[in-house]
């Protein structure tokens, strides 16, 4: 119960800390678009990158430096246009509208997606210093990353669903000039931060 606690508390303080990929989950859950893919990527990423990292794939991905290397300019390119655009929405904000078209959907899990996975800082925090963490519990460590998968869960899904009850601030356009503006200054900084 120790280990499952202790990866639940370490999960979760990893993991709530704001970010590109926060700032997507929270945005979609205020326009109640796509929550729940957006949600299961989010979550099922993170379990699989946790199981990776507690079964002893962290090692193998420090002797292999030059596959972090590409990640890491690839996702600043990345997280660097995705602020660009959050600054653009800042420039021409709109009102919520809920629903939204197909296409639009696709969108967002393709850039849900590429959050994820174009991301180092998942890599850092689920495989490299959970997995770490995870081998001082021994056996147990396998109870410490179901603690931490089950902190991801909760949080994705707190985030995104229970950004609804937000959405009524948002119905007007100053709100998602907030919400934008700092969406653009996080995301922006952590592709920066990923080349510098």
């Amino acid at each position: 119960m120790y280990a499952l606690l202790a990866g639940l508390g370490t999960g979760l303080s990893l993991i709530v800390v704001i970010g590109a990929q926060n700032a997507l989950v929270l945005r979609q859950g205020v326009l109640r678009q796509q929550v729940p893919a957006i949600v299961a990527i989010c979550a099922g990423s993170d379990a699989v990158l946790i199981a990776l990292g507690v079964g002893g794939v962290g090692a193998a991905l420090t002797a292999w430096p030059s596959a972090l290397t590409v990640v890491r300019w690839v996702g600043a390119a990345f997280l660097v246009g995705y602020g660009v655009l959050a600054a653009r929405r800042v420039l021409r904000p709109s009102a919520l509208r809920p629903g939204g078209a197909a296409g639009a959907g696709v969108a967002v899990v393709v850039t849900c997606l590429a959050l994820t996975w174009l991301n180092p800082h998942v890599y850092l925090d689920t495989v490299l210093l959970l997995g770490t963490a995870s081998t001082g519990f021994g056996a147990d460590r396998w109870w410490f990353g179901a603690g931490a998968i089950t902190g991801s869960v909760l949080w994705f899904s707190a985030l995104g669903f229970g950004a609804r009850w937000l959405s009524g601030a948002f119905a007007r356009p100053s709100a998602w000039r907030v919400l934008d503006g700092a969406v653009a200054v996080v995301v922006t900084a952590t592709g920066v931060s990923l080349v510098v």
